[in-house]
């Protein structure tokens, strides 16, 4: 058995709550500081953590004790604390996307690569059974030769929920860089990586009213364009169409389709871990659905980091987070520039998930 790997957790936001639950009480792992530039959230965290002490910022990435750095800031914000911890020699896991921009994204491998430390990026639902048995089914030849795909995310918005959706409207947001890195991990995770890209983008209204919470009613500007589709073209020629809406209601669409030469995959939303996988093939007559085959059964997250910190090739890495933040920037571009886009980065599939209980990746991986 070894020790118990000591991080550092700067943000305490909405998202912080689900890592928590999955982290504090791992054996792996062990919660040293908390930080936020709330620090009444920070002193509630800490206060639920034996053992973890309330911490500014700077503090945090400066500890000696500290070896690796949980970003779960907002997006506009990734670049900076990432930076910062690599800055003093400590690896970093950062909630998606990578950085707000691509630029930013860039500077945060090449600096990590520098240094000699690590770089991991959520998401790591893609890593569930979700995504994983179907991935396991389309190596396996279920669906024959994968021909293309498509990824829909329609959502009216987040400020319906959310009590600060703010950061959803501004710059680096938007439901591409919000959502996207769940549907364009998983069709990596699927097909493999993207070589060019042709997007279009919309807008349907200039403000937002926020639904819920103490600042419910209020109204809120939109900086960024809320309806987002594309076409991406896969290096083994597969074509995948994606979009991404908070202007839309409903949606009865599979949240990701694989079209094959002798079948069609219906693929579970990869915001989620679990999910029914189903199978209609070229000579069927309905769906059925797979017994889940691969992947972290039960996960949550934060599996995705203890995957980063034992693995050799983390899944959930800073190269495929890189390639993923690329790809949507590159959408952007293509849809304001109205022209294909070739992609600069590549990023090799993550290594499949074998099939995993719950109860084994949450014992010790020590």
């Amino acid at each position: 058995m070894g020790d118990a790997h000591r991080i550092g957790i700067v943000g305490l936001g909405f998202i912080s709550r689900a890592y928590l639950d999955t982290l504090a009480p791992h054996p792996d792992v062990e919660i040293v500081a908390v930080a936020d530039l709330d620090g009444s959230r920070a002193q509630a965290a800490a206060q639920q953590l034996p053992g973890a002490r309330q911490s500014s910022v700077e503090a945090l990435l400066e500890a000696p004790d500290i070896q690796t750095v949980l970003n779960l800031t907002t997006p506009a914000a990734h670049a900076d604390i990432a930076l910062g911890a690599i800055g003093h020699g400590k690896h970093v896991y950062t909630e998606k996307p990578l950085a707000d921009t691509f630029a930013g994204g860039q500077a945060v491998v090449d600096a990590a690569t520098k240094a000699g430390t690590r770089v991991g990026c959520a998401p790591d639902t893609v890593l569930g059974t979700g995504t994983q048995t179907a991935r396991a089914a389309i190596d396996k030849g279920l669906v024959g030769r994968p021909l293309a795909a498509q990824a829909v995310m329609v959502t009216p918005g987040h400020e319906r929920w959310h009590p600060h959706p703010d950061f959803y409207y501004a710059q680096g947001g938007g439901p591409l860089l919000d959502m996207g890195p769940y549907y364009i991990s998983a069709l990596v995770q699927l097909l493999g990586p993207v070589r060019a890209v042709t997007g279009a983008a919309a807008r349907l209204r200039g403000t937002r009213v926020i639904g819920s919470g103490p600042r419910q009613g209020e109204r809120i500007a939109v900086e960024v364009d809320t309806h987002v589709s594309g076409v991406l073209e896969h290096d083994n020629g597969a074509l995948s169409t994606l979009t991404t809406s908070f202007d839309g209601v409903a949606t009865t669409a599979a949240p990701i389709e694989v079209h094959g030469e002798t079948g069609t995959l219906a693929v579970p939303d990869p915001n989620h871990f679990d999910g029914q996988v189903r199978h209609f093939p070229l000579d069927g007559t309905d769906w059925h659905a797979l017994e889940p085959s691969a992947g972290y059964a039960g996960g949550s997250r934060g599996v995705g980091l203890l995957d980063f910190l034992h693995g050799e090739r983390p899944r959930a890495g800073g190269e495929l987070a890189l390639h993923v933040l690329e790809t949507m920037t590159a959408l952007l571009r293509s849809a304001a520039e109205g022209h294909r886009v070739t992609l600069g980065t590549t990023a090799a599939r993550p290594s499949p998930v074998p099939l995993t209980p719950a109860e084994a990746w949450k014992a010790s991986w020590l």
